[in-house]
């Protein structure tokens, strides 16, 4: 109720203790604390917050157009609900080295188990399109070298991103990542491979945790979460998922109403009152006050 059980400490340990077994670890993307706790009930193993999903959400493109402000607000409060470790995309850093250590610091305070930088140039655009541009490996490596030591808590998980793939090749991609290991990073995310072939390549040249980006209608094969484990990633994320879920959902309900001027054939499709009590945990809150749950919820 009101917060999660674990403390942030204890999200981060319990993460890099997932990491050091070797499992691979499910993040679906949450645009809402609301779709964090029911990433939790439904039993995955974290939580991450999209950098693309959170400028959808506020209305913007994936160009870069955010802030450390807007963004760790977000992650505080789906950080704050969930006992899942939860990690944040920060795009460049909100800036250069300074900025990329004043935000580690920022995520760290707000409850975020860890969050990871990505090396392209600004304007950035999402990691799934054409024509991104890449600052060098020595600039980003000076990031990853000032996140590294303005982090307080060594649980803290930096996770270095690099969108090689689409300019230098898959050999560019992996000479970036063991530079940014070399700097400091934890993980290494090669953002837009192809196939199961070049994840599989990523895997045997690089001797840190990996990440792979399952995100629709991308440069990426589907692979499923068997496959991966298969090849030995640690991470899988379903970035996007849930919002075009969500979004496609809300535009055929509207698009009824518009047209029958009612909801009344949309109630099945929707996630009834009960439900939605149920997961926000309301009967609980009546230990603090006995006249805050003193209804009857109706059956549907």
């Amino acid at each position: 109720m009101l917060h999660a059980h674990q403390t942030p400490a204890q999200k981060r340990k319990t993460l890099r203790q997932a990491l050091s077994r070797g499992d691979l670890l499910r993040l679906p993307g949450a645009f809402s604390p609301l779709v964090a706790l029911m990433i939790e009930r439904l039993g995955f193993e974290g939580i991450y917050l999209s950098g693309a999903v959170l400028a959808a959400d506020l209305g913007l493109p994936d160009i870069g157009l955010t802030t450390l402000s807007e963004v760790s607000s977000r992650g505080h409060a789906i950080a704050r609900v969930t006992n899942l470790p939860a990690i944040v995309d920060i795009d460049t850093g909100f800036g250069e080295p300074l900025n990329a250590a004043r935000t580690i610091q920022v995520l760290e305070d707000l409850g975020l188990s860890g969050c990871h930088l990505e090396d392209q140039r600004n304007p950035k655009r999402c990691g799934h399109l054409d024509h991104k541009q890449l600052v060098s490996p020595e600039e980003m490596a000076q990031k990853i070298r000032a996140a590294v030591e303005a982090r307080r808590d060594p649980d803290f998980l930096l996770i270095a991103r690099t969108d090689a793939r689409a300019s230098e090749g898959i050999d560019g991609a992996i000479d970036r990542a063991r530079r940014y290991l070399d700097a400091g990073a934890d993980a290494i995310f090669p953002e837009a491979l192809a196939n199961r072939h070049e994840f599989e390549q990523v895997r045997e040249a690089i001797d840190a945790p990996l990440i792979a980006n399952m995100t629709e209608f991308g440069k990426s094969e589907l692979l499923d979460a068997k496959t991966l484990g298969d090849l030995g990633y640690n991470i899988v994320l379903y970035p996007v998922t849930s919002l075009r879920l969500a979004m496609h959902a809300v535009e055929s309900g509207l698009r009824t109403i518009a047209e029958h001027g009612t909801q009344r054939e949309l109630l099945d499709a929707m996630q009834p009152r009960s439900e939605l009590y149920d997961l926000l945990d309301y009967e609980s809150y009546a230990a603090f006050d006995r006249n805050l749950f003193n209804f009857r919820l109706p059956q549907k």
